[in-house]
C-alpha cells in the first residue's frame, strides 16, 4: 500500500474512518497526527454564505504528491493521507483532511504542519466565497506565506 494517499473530491469524509484505515496493521505507530480544515462563517469581517474551491484536476495531485514527498524526506513518517474536498461546500462543511503516522508525536505533529502549511500556500486550489456583498476569490495570507517560510521554503504566490 502507498504510504501517501491523496484525494480530491466532493464528498464529505469520515475523520474516524480515515485514520483507522491510515495506521491499520501497522504495529510500527505510536503516533497519529491530523488535522481538519472547516469552512467559517466569517472572514474579513463578512458573513460567509457558502465557499466554492476549485482546482486543476491531474496538476493538483501531482503538486500533493510532490509536497509528500518532501515531508517524507524531512520526517521520520509511516504514512499520510490527504483529503481535500472542491466545489461548493457551506459553513461548517469539512474542507480538508491532513493526517500522519509516525513512531512518536513529534515527527507526526510536525509533518502535519508542514503539510498543511504547504497545501494552504502552494496547492492549485482557488477559493470563492458568497458574502452579502457578492462574491469574492480568497487571496492567500501573508501568515500563510510566513508559516511555510519557516519550512525554508519561499512561496510561491509571494
Amino acid at each position: 500500500m502507498n504510504p501517501l494517499r491523496i484525494s480530491i473530491q466532493t464528498a464529505d469524509f469520515d475523520v474516524s474512518a480515515e485514520l483507522a484505515a491510515l495506521r491499520a496493521q501497522d504495529k510500527r505507530v505510536g503516533a497519529v497526527c491530523s488535522f481538519v480544515g472547516t469552512v467559517r462563517d466569517r472572514n474579513e469581517g463578512d458573513q460567509v454564505a457558502s465557499m466554492e474551491l476549485e482546482h486543476y484536476p491531474g496538476m493538483t495531485e501531482k503538486s500533493i504528491e510532490a509536497m509528500g514527498a518532501e515531508a517524507f524526506r524531512r520526517f521520520d513518517i509511516f504514512g499520510a493521507r490527504i483529503i481535500h474536498r472542491v466545489g461548493l461546500l457551506q459553513p461548517l462543511d469539512q474542507i480538508v483532511l491532513v493526517a500522519v503516522t509516525s513512531a512518536h508525536r513529534g515527527e507526526s505533529f510536525q509533518a502535519c504542519e508542514f503539510l498543511m502549511d504547504y497545501l494552504k500556500t502552494q496547492a492549485p486550489f482557488w477559493k470563492k466565497e458568497q458574502t452579502a456583498a457578492g462574491a469574492r476569490w480568497v487571496d492567500a495570507r501573508v501568515s500563510d506565506d510566513a508559516a511555510l517560510a519557516r519550512w525554508g521554503i519561499t512561496a510561491s504566490n509571494a
